[in-house]
Order: C-alpha cells, then structure tokens, then sequence
C-alpha cells in the first residue's frame, strides 16, 4: 500500500517554526486585517495535535490579532501553553436540545465581536455555530455555504487532513505551513527515572477499535528485541490500557512500564529524546511523532493513513489489513537506525 505523505519537510530553507523560538513572521494581509479572529478545534486528540502547526501558521499570520481558541477541555492546557492564542473558550459541546447552554455559547461569542473565524473542524456542529452569530456574519474560513472563504473538499481522490487543512488556510493567503514545532511543551520528567538509550512502545488505543492493535505477544517480541539492541523499551499508555502493559513487562521483565503515570507533555518531552517509538494508529504517537522522535506506526485496513497518519520529521507506515499478520520482522526491519549517547 503507498502512503501519500502530506507536503511538509525538514530540507526547506525557508522554514520557519512558528513556535515560542521564533522571532520571524509574515506581514499580515494588507487587504484583510482581522483584530480579533476566532479559532475553532474541538476534537479529537490526534487530529488536535495535527492542527497545532495550523495554529502557529495563522499566529504568524496575525501577529498582531487577539486570536481565541474554542476547544474542549482536555486540549485546553496545551492550547494555553502554545502561545498561539491570546485566550482560550472551553466547549462544552451542547446538544440542539439544551437552549440554555446554546443561548450562553451565543452570547459569549456574540460579544467577543470577531472580525474572522478559521473553522478547522469542519462539522455539522461548527455549522450550527455559524448561525449564532448575528446576520452580519464575521469573515468565515470554512466549509459553511455563504461564508466569505469557502473550502469545498475536492470530491475525488484521498486527502491527509493536514493537506485539506492547508488548503483551507491558503483560501485565506496563509501559505507558509510547515512542520509543527512543540517546544512551547515543558514537563518535569525527572521522576520518571529514564535510561540513557530507550525506545517509546505505544500498544494501546480506543477499547472499541481492538482492530487497530499489534497483538501484545509481538509487542513483546519487539521489546526482547530491542533489550537485545541495549535499549530499553519504555511502555506508554493510560488505565484503559493497563493489561496489555502488564502483559509486555511480565513477558519482557526489562521494560519501564509508564502506563498511567505521564500526562501528555511529559510524552512529548519523553519523545524528544527517545531512540525511536513504535506504535498503533493512536492519538499519542500524532504526539510523539509531532516532537519529532522518529516512528514506525502501524495500520490495519480499519484505518487509512492517507487520511490521518502522524506527521513529523521522520514518519515511517506500516500497513498490514489484519494486524495479526504483522510479522515482528516486518517491523524490526522499519526501525530506524539507532545511535548510543
């Protein structure tokens, strides 16, 4: 299966990482000088963090605007820390039956008085968000008919959501988009106790969608492997994965099983100075792979990664249909090579 990667590089030498490090942005568009610009992302976890460089593209943008981010509230604390944003509203996502809480989301973002709103999630939701504001609408970046930048997704072919996302900004002049940059992320991780030379292992992921795991005895197979390689594999999960982390440390006794015990910037400082992480298709290796610690993540035919594949600098794809048929030297042979400190 050929995976399309999404436009982006490392090589380009006029990348700029738009990121609390730096200190050069584009002029603003001298015929659209929005002050106040609404951002709205809601959900979910992997496709948050694949529109954090959308973020800092129309911070760069707009570096003068007083931008606000409505999201939900596990995204709040990242969003807070990426100094994108002069402000951040938290979603409650109400449904259409709860008119006190629609009248309350109304109000807050009537009076806000944006001048534009780049809609990255695109739903059926945000187009009912479109209608609470008054009939002389702000600038509207989205996919809402009768908005003033309309994106209409290209019927045919298969799109990486980043690459649509490009593409929408780009209807509003934003055209530098580049690799996200995560050092706005910080985290004490010091009580973790890491080895000098380790690898992230990601096992887990959504409990309805078991289709979408490594078996856990090739997970272990893959961390006797690495032990041997004098790395040592670092197990990363929350509760909800809990047994299939046990299950890998009582097999391979040398793995440091983290699960449950690192938020998610602890995981991105982690992914910096890993050896490698290998994964399934899971919200933390869009995380992992954004920090820019090289991954191998691993598809079943329940998901395409020309749809919704991690991006970051060294992004490598293994796609089997039934992920039981993986072969742990399919992917010991994907790993990256590896160098000692």
């Amino acid at each position: 299966m050929t995976v399309e990667r999404p436009d982006i590089t490392t090589e380009d030498p006029d990348m700029i990482l738009y990121g609390p490090e730096s200190d050069v942005v584009p002029a603003e568009d001298s015929s659209s000088n929005p002050r106040r610009i609404l951002i709205i992302k809601l959900s979910a976890f992997g496709d948050f963090i694949l529109s954090i460089r959308s973020f800092q593209a129309i911070r760069a943008h707009h570096p003068s605007a007083d931008i606000t981010l409505l999201t939900t509230k596990p995204y709040v604390r990242l969003a807070e820390a990426s100094r994108c944003f002069n402000s951040v509203l938290t979603d409650t996502r109400p449904k259409i039956f709860e008119i006190p809480a629609l009248l309350k989301l109304r109000k807050n973002l009537r009076s806000r008085k944006f001048n534009r709103v780049y809609d990255l999630q695109r739903n059926e939701r945000t187009k009912l968000y479109y209608k609470l504001f008054p009939s002389q609408k702000p600038e509207w970046v989205g996919n809402v008919k009768g908005c003033s930048h309309y994106y209409e997704k290209p019927e045919n072919g298969i799109y990486h959501i980043s690459v649509r996302e490009k593409s929408q900004l780009e209807i509003a002049g934003i055209t530098n988009i580049k690799l996200p940059d995560l050092s706005f992320i910080k985290a004490d991780i010091s009580d973790l106790h890491l080895p000098r030379n380790y690898a992230m292992l990601v096992p887990g992921g959504a409990p309805h969608r078991p289709e979408k795991r490594w078996p856990t005895g090739q997970y272990s197979a893959l961390s006797d492997h690495l032990t041997h390689l004098g790395i040592t594999p670092v197990l990363i999960g929350t509760e909800a994965e809990r047994s299939q982390c046990n299950e890998i440390e009582e097999n391979c006794p040398a793995v440091l099983n983290l699960c449950g015990k690192t938020s998610l910037e602890q995981i991105a400082v982690i992914a910096r100075k890993a050896q490698l992480s290998v994964g399934n298709d899971t919200g933390p290796m869009h995380l992992i792979a954004a920090a820019g610690c090289p991954v191998v993540v691993l598809f079943s035919k329940a998901s395409d990664p020309n749809k919704i594949s991690p991006i970051g600098p060294d992004v490598q794809i293994i796609c089997e249909d039934d992920l039981q048929d993986l072969s742990i030297e399919k992917v010991t042979s994907a790993l990256p090579a590896i160098t000692f400190d």
